[in-house]
């Protein structure tokens, strides 16, 4: 009997190790992801987070709650509003003020505009991800109408910081609510071309059914909040269970998933966009008068009436630096974001008025009273500006100016708040965004922390993708829809 030789190995099988990132386009932010593959099936995954790490809770404690508002602009950049309202909620728990009702209802406005316009942008690139190019296009035409309407109610579009501690910046004029009711007339007829696009597509369903399932209880362990969260089945919202602003009287619905999967956690988010309509409708209907900002002198920042004629003149104002007075200390140098004082130390500055922003940031840093602002100085030569500076003030130029020294200093230090701690939560499109601040009696906090649901999600993708191919995992980084400014802060 012939006995058959073993064939030789030529190949030895073993688990592929591959990154994924740190610039992966459908890493939606700077992710790195490391996999280990058998095949291409997933065996382990290991999500690297922090490429994006600002230091925005250590810079909130080193500057006012005033001055630490705009950093939240700079976390969840899709949805600034929102971070605004949940900081300035969290501020007001700890300073023991309310809002008064017409903010709060305006705040509940455009917090529900920016969560359509979160949910729109996901759409737009989770469906772009799996390969429905359309949706994209469509998504951003609508997310256009918002971003206009944020621009006409505070100039900004993107980081708007237009929330205030205490209320908002300023009311909402006739004009932006024409546009906002006929944005609400004629969106929900555009939900309708998104899924009629997707919503049963033979290729979408299948790369989202049975894609990224997890139960309800391990989706609670997790510490996943939001449509993450609900697409489980959990009908926890915020909005409903700790309601803030105008929450508590509007009446909407919180849509919940059964499957746990990333269809059921798509289509949670499509029927958020038709709650969002609702609740903005009924605010509208029911947005009482009054002031915007609480009556409480000692927590909002003053009106800037005062003020107008420097921050918005009639005839143009220019900056010049009396070299009398100047000690050239440097700080007017220092502050000056555009660069425009130049000078030796302790010799007399200069100013470059063809670069000087008209910012009176020099203006109320000086203090030598140096710096002169000059009604319709701007566009004079140097020997017309020191002849203009030399004449008498007018009063109601001069307590204009003491208003914007103290509007600056107000901001600065900020009102000192009682000793103690406070942690409040807000529902955020992405889920539970919290603030957590330690007070030690001072004009800034000891400690600042920040609950992003960005970072809680990003920790859960081993558990979604694992058992799954390469594919999915760009699937699952999309229904989590997580933004890695918010993760790393």
């Amino acid at each position: 009997m012939i006995k058959m030789q073993e064939p030789e190995k030529i190949f030895e099988t073993r688990e592929l190790n591959v990154n994924m990132g740190p610039q992966h386009p459908a890493t939606h932010g700077v992710l790195r992801v490391v996999l280990d593959l058998d095949g291409e099936t997933i065996v382990r995954l290991t999500p690297y987070v922090g490429y994006l790490h600002r230091g925005i809770e250590k810079l909130g404690e080193n500057l006012s709650y005033f001055q630490a508002l705009p950093l939240t602009d700079r976390m969840d950049y899709v949805s600034a509003m929102s971070n605004n309202i949940g900081y300035c909620v969290a501020v007001e728990k700890l300073y023991g003020i309310e809002a008064p009702p017409r903010a709060k209802f305006i705040r509940t406005i455009v917090g529900e505009l920016s969560r359509i316009s979160n949910h729109l942008l996901w759409l737009a690139t989770h469906a772009l991800d799996i390969g429905a190019m359309t949706v994209f296009l469509y998504c951003f035409r609508e997310r256009e109408w918002i971003l206009e309407l944020f621009e006409m109610i505070c100039g900004a579009r993107l980081t708007v910081t237009y929330p205030r501690v205490g209320g908002v910046r300023n009311d909402i004029s006739q004009e932006f609510i024409d546009h906002l009711v006929k944005f609400l007339a004629e969106f929900p007829s555009r939900i309708l071309e998104y899924e009629t696009l997707i919503d049963q597509n033979r290729i979408w369903l299948k790369r989202t059914v049975g894609i990224g399932v997890i139960s309800a209880e391990e989706a609670i362990n997790w510490g996943m909040t939001g449509p993450t969260l609900r697409g489980s089945g959990i009908p926890y919202d915020i909005r409903k269970f700790m309601p803030y602003d105008a929450y508590d009287q509007v009446e909407f619905e919180v849509p919940i998933g059964t499957a746990g999967d990333t269809y059921d956690r798509y289509r949670c988010r499509m029927l958020e966009l038709r709650q969002s309509v609702k609740i903005i409708r009924q605010c509208l209907e029911k947005l009482p008068a009054g002031p915007v900002m609480a009556d409480a002198p000692k927590f909002v920042l003053p009106p800037k009436d005062k003020m107008l004629i420097i921050t918005h003149p009639v005839n143009e104002i220019a900056y010049f630096i009396d070299e009398k007075a100047c000690k050239g200390c440097g700080m007017c140098l220092r502050a000056c974001p555009a660069k425009a004082i130049t000078g030796e130390k302790k010799k007399p500055h200069k100013i470059d008025q063809s670069l000087c922003l008209q910012c009176a940031t020099c203006f109320v840093t000086c203090k030598f009273k140096a710096l002169k602002i000059i009604p319709g100085g701007k566009g004079q030569p140097e020997e017309k500006l020191v002849e203009l500076s030399a004449q008498p003030v007018a009063d109601e130029f001069k307590k204009a100016q003491e208003a914007l020294v103290a509007h600056f200093d107000f901001i600065k230090k900020g009102p000192k708040v009682p000793e103690g701690e406070v942690y409040v939560a807000t529902e955020v499109p992405k889920g539970e965004l919290g603030f957590y601040f330690v007070s030690d009696g001072t004009h800034k906090p000891y400690r600042m922390r920040v609950r992003s649901p960005s970072f809680i999600h990003a920790g859960c993708l081993e558990r979604l993708c694992k058992g799954h191919l390469v594919a999915d995992v760009i699937a699952n980084i999309g229904t989590i829809d997580i933004v890695l400014g918010e993760c790393d802060r």
